[in-house]
């Protein structure tokens, strides 16, 4: 069977594979890290494929439908986001009308949460794949050959006659099983140019990678885990993950750096150990960035050094604890010892701070802020909550009553940016958004991080390149008008606040993420090694 699997156009540039899909102010592109991984495991169950990612590279509607001419696809698996459904639904209506007799597949986070009501706004649409959605495409595409009933295929939404029908749920791939899918690369380099793809805190170009799946903490704004793969994390062996990284180096010669977008990578310390001796062991030479816990120990990042990893990607999100609380990170800031274990070890940082939690108020957002400018790290991101549905803060917003969005449409601006779509009982979705402009502006345009920056580039030479590319994609944000009036506002509004403290120093009584805790449980599933 001939099986396409499509990232259908949209704006330029437009990540659907994110956490948070949107074209971004950093220029950040995702590579299309699902869609490779099923057309692997497809191929290597004998079907035919092809891989067309219409917004890394631009091409319009027009240049799609050329390329699918020319493959004849049987099936058509299409990528799907929040913001971008309405165009994703129009896009596989223009599939199937093109050819009449392809099954159209939706995929992705959101039609996963939200199977019949999509299927419900188009008759020309087969089926969603739900979740983790490899050996589903593979067990649809057999039925399908064999024109057999699908009322057995799992994790399966389908339109059965007039009806809709939703199959059961599909087990999560075991370790086993993601060992012996092709790597995601090995498509990456048929279907790919890695030119096509960026990320602001990374090096250029580089190649994105996932190591396992799966997420142990419970943040209730995180989608990947309560939606997709669940919190039990199931890593790749870590001689399958070297195995991927001399791939890589062997075959994309003008790749320099690999991101593992797993959203936890550390979770298993001595499985993390033993990734970077293998990578040390084959002189691996590529630098690469991992997700990271706030408390993670300077010793498994002095190992990660060694490896070649240059920078982790720590999510502190919050300098309130109570907010921390909130959204059930299960850490405290008291814990936060990420950044100094990391300068110590030799790493770069890129923070992630988060505003417009349960609770939210300009006071916890100042907390925030407080705590970003203390820890100075190499670059920071200031985000507004972007819900979405399937997670435990998209339904806190809407019993709420906050979310003012009307149709998924709105998730989005007019120019395919992130639309904060909620706020708090105490501050405006507005406010929220025009809190995370200024403390960008805040943070970067202060005397104390141009000092620690050139200090980085005068020890890491290599990152020149990388910062001024990131600063001339990002300036326009930090010197617009808006942003200049965000500054003025806001410094007046916070003068009540101006002598807030945020604590940071190790706090040796409280019960560190992993073992019991109060404020949640905790799910930490060894894999079988």
């Amino acid at each position: 069977m001939n099986i396409a699997f499509i990232n259908p156009p949209f704006f330029p540039k437009y990540s659907r594979g994110s956490r948070s899909p949107a074209v971004t102010k950093s220029g950040t592109v995702y590579y299309p890290i699902w869609l490779a991984l099923a057309a692997g495991v497809a191929e290597k169950n004998g079907h035919q494929i092809t891989l067309i990612d219409a917004p890394a590279e631009a091409i319009s509607f027009d240049e799609t439908m050329s390329r699918l001419t020319r493959f004849n696809p049987h099936m058509a698996v299409i990528e799907t986001s929040t913001g971008s459904i309405s165009s994703d639904i129009r896009f596989a209506e223009e599939v199937k009308k093109k050819f009449n007799d392809v099954f159209i597949c939706l995929v992705g986070n959101h039609v996963t949460a939200v199977d019949k009501e999509t299927l419900k706004q188009s008759n020309l649409i087969d089926a969603v794949a739900r979740n983790e959605y490899e050996a589903t495409i593979v067990d649809l595409a057999t039925r399908l050959e064999k024109n057999e009933s699908l009322e057995n295929v799992l994790s399966l939404t389908w339109r059965n006659g007039g009806e809709i029908v939703s199959n059961g749920h599909r087990p999560a791939a075991t370790q086993e099983e993601l060992d012996e899918m092709p790597f995601a690369s090995e498509i990456f380099k048929r279907f790919c140019k890695p030119r096509d793809y960026f990320f602001a805190a990374g090096r250029y170009p580089q190649m994105m990678v996932y190591t396992g799946r799966g997420c142990p903490y419970l943040c209730t704004w995180c989608v990947y885990p309560q939606n997709f793969y669940g919190h039990a994390y199931r890593h790749r062996s870590a001689k399958s993950i070297a195995a991927e990284f001399k791939y890589i180096e062997e075959n994309f010669p003008e790749v320099v750096e690999v991101t593992i977008e797993d959203d936890t990578y550390t979770v298993y310390k001595k499985h993390t150990i033993e990734v970077c001796k293998l990578l040390i062991e084959q002189n691996n030479k590529l630098t690469w960035t991992c997700n990271v816990r706030a408390d993670l120990d300077e010793e498994t990042m002095r190992w990660m050094k060694k490896a070649g990893c240059r920078l982790v990607i720590v999510g502190f999100e919050s300098g309130s604890n109570e907010i921390l609380k909130l959204m059930k990170k299960g850490v405290r800031v008291e814990q936060f010892t990420a950044a100094e274990s990391a300068r110590k070890a030799g790493l770069l940082i890129h923070a992630c701070y988060m505003m417009g939690n349960r609770g939210e108020t300009l006071q916890t957002m100042n907390e925030t802020l407080t705590l970003a400018k203390r820890l100075n790290t190499d670059t920071a991101q200031f985000f507004p909550l972007m819900l979405y549905p399937g997670t435990e803060a998209y339904d806190w917003a809407k019993k709420e009553g906050l979310i003012t969005a009307k149709t998924w449409d709105d998730w989005l601006t007019p120019e395919g940016l992130h639309n904060t779509v909620v706020g708090t009982h105490d501050l405006s979705a507005k406010e929220i958004v025009d809190f995370c402009n200024y403390a960008r502006r805040d943070y970067y345009l202060r005397p104390a991080y141009m000092v620690m920056k050139a200090k980085n580039i005068l020890r890491h030479p290599s990152e020149l390149k990388r910062t001024l590319k990131a600063f001339l994609t990002f300036y326009k944000h930090l010197f617009s008008k808006e942003s200049k009036a965000n500054t003025s506002k806001f410094k007046t509004r916070l003068a009540p606040y101006k002598d807030v403290t945020t604590g940071i120093i190790q706090d040796k009584t409280s019960e560190s993420v992993g073992n019991k805790s109060s404020e949640t449980k905790v799910i930490r599933k060894e894999p079988v090694a």
